[in-house]
């Protein structure tokens, strides 16, 4: 099967099963997506929603954050991943957002990436999210989604395969296709027991053809 001709099929299957996908992150702004975010890097988004919320009481907008010290922080998340290294991304992000951005949560993918805490995943995904940019966020569930159903052809690295998806994903469809992949990751194709006997993909998915096509000749 051609890779063009896979994309048209999931991207069609998509739009009919999951016509609405969303973040699943919560958030009233985009100060507030940005912090959740920063913090869901290797930590889940269910663990982050429990975090927030103390956090946007206690440092409403990045002039409160940006005054808090790490310490503090640190104290509110430290439940999630990597909180010390976190704690001072949150208190330095807020810091250039006050002073350098006034307060403003850039649309620009490069303009973020100068934001303490936040990498390219993290920009693509605010600008998208946000701003409804033409912006592929990858993370792990999108990179070893896109790989196993053969969106992506031996992507060295998430830029790599964030490139090979831009290349075949209509650019409208951007900022929805980035959600289809996680939640599917998420829900459906998990990484060590994906649920193929549930997945509406399994007619176009590299993995499921494969080890079909392995079982039936043995």
């Amino acid at each position: 099967m051609r890779r063009e001709e896979r994309f048209k099929h999931i991207i069609a299957w998509f739009q009919e099963n999951m016509p609405v996908a969303e973040t699943e992150l919560k958030y009233t702004n985009p100060f507030e997506l940005l912090v959740a975010v920063i913090l869901s890097a290797q930590c889940t988004d269910k663990r982050v929603n429990m975090i927030t919320p103390a956090i946007f009481e206690k440092w409403p907008t990045e002039n409160e954050l940006a005054e808090a010290t790490p310490e503090e922080v640190f104290e509110v998340i430290r439940s999630c991943s990597y909180p010390n290294n976190k704690s001072k991304h949150l208190v330095g992000m807020s810091k250039m957002l006050r002073d350098d951005f006034k307060g403003e949560v850039p649309d620009d993918v490069k303009e973020l990436q100068k934001l303490p805490g936040v990498g390219r995943k993290t920009a693509n995904v605010i600008a998208s999210v946000v701003y409804q940019k033409p912006a592929m966020a990858v993370d792990t569930h999108v990179f070893r989604v896109s790989e196993r159903i053969g969106l992506t052809v031996k992507a060295k690295n998430p830029l790599d395969a964030e490139m090979q998806l831009v290349k075949y994903l209509p650019e409208e469809l951007l900022p929805i296709a980035h959600h289809w992949l996680i939640l599917h990751g998420r829900y459906v194709c998990l990484a060590r027991k994906p649920k193929c006997e549930k997945c509406g993909l399994k007619l176009w998915c590299k993995y499921y053809l494969k080890n079909n096509a392995a079982k039936e000749s043995e």
